[in-house]
């Protein structure tokens, strides 16, 4: 059972602990030095998840391309992990 808030709760009212469990729910990795940045591994790309302080920022790696985008904490969950999982 998960303890996240509903998925259309901003990120900025969610916990640490919550957007930590959300992430590891999506199958994303905490790196061990740095443990602001999530690893997420697909089949066609990957992507760096930082928490910043103000913002979400994603890098999707495809190969040699690399993309980009920052997401406010006040998007819904719902609404990033949609972005996120549509990739580059």
């Amino acid at each position: 059972m998960s303890l996240l808030p509903p998925s259309q709760t901003p990120l900025n009212q969610h916990s640490l602990t919550a957007l930590e469990s959300w992430l590891e729910e999506l199958g994303a990795k905490q790196n061990i030095q740095d443990p602001c940045l999530w690893i997420w591994s697909q089949s066609k790309y990957s992507a760096e998840i930082r928490m910043g302080i103000d913002e979400l920022k994603v890098t999707w790696e495809q190969g040699a391309k690399k993309s980009q985008y920052s997401f406010p904490y006040g998007l819904s969950r719902k609404d990033v992990q949609i972005a996120i999982k549509e990739g580059p």
